[in-house]
């Protein structure tokens, strides 16, 4: 029964973490160039919205896995067209490119309200899933947005860490106007950073409706972009942390479902409160000591030569 409750708790983290997870890089991205959007919330429901209409439509779900994540990049470019090359408040931008997400979403989906889908194709890994423990539960058979999910973490750190792109958009982050003197345009940068940071929110988003849950319904993300930017700061801004923050929650999902599906005595709605709960208290014994690991430049407007 023990190893039951475990393997389950297991394979919903992944499961429940890995969209989490390309959001939370998505955002490590963008703040790495000096950029908060606190509308994340509003790029994974784009993403869900448009992957979920798409895939329905078309009953191709790689169709409708790409177009949530040009999704996602161009709704982020309308974000940084009100803080990059309008110099408006991010903090307020981003609050209000989210509840224009949340009506732009309502109204692409509200077609497909109770549509089927048959989403994104399990891969079962051979030999694996033939293992006795295994058996009979979702362990190594996943669609390929969670095999990949790792992958794409350490392809964000090499990109940020060990290339010439990387290092101009820590740069910018750090203090925009030493990259200017450097030769760098900090507005072409944060603007490729906020693409690239759409585009991984808008799959983020995409694999909730495509992969996951293979529906559509209003406001489905229930807050993790938010989580997602409190994973940023748990993460130090660095994306292999991400992976443990990320999969960390999905584990604290896994745990009140699978407690929920067992007769759990605790109030549905106390375990409903639990990855959320959890995710403040890690950040307020995490958070603290790592305040100082922000980009310099965080949240501020670049000017230029004005």
């Amino acid at each position: 029964m023990i190893i039951i409750f475990l393997r389950g708790v297991f394979s919903s983290s992944l499961l429940t973490g890995t969209s989490l997870l390309y959001a939370t890089l998505g955002e490590v991205i963008v703040e790495r160039s000096g950029i908060v959007n606190l509308g994340l919330e509003g790029i994974l429901l784009i993403g869900a919205s448009t992957g979920f209409a798409v895939t329905a439509a078309t009953g191709n779900a790689g169709l409708g896995l790409l177009v949530a994540a040009l999704a996602g990049g161009v709704f982020n470019l309308l974000f940084g067209y009100l803080v990059v090359t309008r110099r408006a408040n991010q903090l307020a931008s981003g609050l209000t490119m989210m509840f224009l997400a949340f009506g732009v979403s309502a109204l692409i989906g509200r077609p497909y309200v109770g549509a089927m889908i048959k989403g994104l194709q399990k891969i079962p890994i051979p030999v694996l899933t033939e293992l006795p423990w295994v058996a009979g539960s979702t362990l190594f058979n996943y669609d390929i947005l969670v095999y990949v999910a790792i992958p794409v973490a350490f392809l964000v750190w090499f990109l940020l860490f060990y290339t010439r792109w990387g290092l101009s958009v820590r740069a910018v982050g750090e203090n925009p106007i030493a990259a200017f003197a450097a030769g760098r345009n900090p507005f072409f940068i944060q603007y490729q950073a906020l693409f690239a940071g759409g585009l991984l929110g808008g799959v983020g988003g995409a694999h909730l409706s495509i992969a996951l849950t293979l529906t559509w319904s209003e406001l489905m993300t229930s807050g993790r972009g938010f989580i997602a930017i409190a994973l940023v700061i748990f993460s130090k801004w660095h994306p292999l942390r991400a992976i443990v923050g990320a999969f960390l929650f999905g584990a604290a999902e896994g745990l009140q479902l699978q407690l929920q599906a067992r007769g759990s005595g605790i109030s549905p709605f106390i375990l409903e409160m639990f990855p959320y709960v959890l995710t403040l208290l890690v950040l307020l014994i995490w958070g603290g000591a790592r305040r100082f690991a922000a980009p310099a430049s965080l949240g501020r407007v670049f000017h230029g030569t004005e």
